[in-house]
């Protein structure tokens, strides 16, 4: 289903939104300032072409290390990127999702425009892994968290 799903996805409009998001990225890159924001649209571009069995998850809670990203600086950059273009980018997903759902059979498209949504709003200090990967990585995290409870 996976593969069906980002194969009729990527050729009725994922390869668009993925080609802008890059486009947006590049734009980023040259600007220098920019750069933060860049890595955060490639990595949404690139979810954007095939992202069914995909979810998008914080890195600090995937690697159990904080980087640039993932501390004050992400947060900064979340917080700008909101304001913006998150919020507005998140709407037109929104938006989409709304469509494709309306149309019954669209419902796992509007679904994916809803993790499209979600990204869009805090995209810095965010990885792409498969749904397996973020299940298991959010169990680990689960019982580490009883464990150090049960200590207490």
């Amino acid at each position: 289903m996976r593969l069906l799903g980002n194969i009729i996805w990527f050729f009725l409009g994922g390869i668009v939104i993925g080609l802008v998001w890059w486009m947006v990225s590049l734009i980023a890159f040259v600007s220098i300032i920019g750069i933060p924001w860049g890595r955060a649209c490639f990595v949404i571009g690139q979810f954007s072409f095939f992202p069914f069995g995909k979810e998008a998850v914080m890195r600090d809670e995937m690697t159990l290390q904080h980087d640039i990203g993932t501390g004050a600086f992400g947060t900064l950059g979340n917080i700008i990127w909101f304001f913006m273009a998150g919020f507005w980018l998140a709407i037109i997903h929104l938006l989409c999702a709304l469509m494709c759902i309306i149309t019954i059979i669209g419902i796992p498209f509007g679904l994916q425009h809803f993790k499209l949504a979600k990204i869009s709003l805090m995209p810095i200090g965010q990885m792409i892994v498969d749904i397996d990967v973020a299940e298991a990585m959010k169990r680990r995290n689960a019982d580490a968290f009883v464990a150090s409870q049960q200590q207490s």
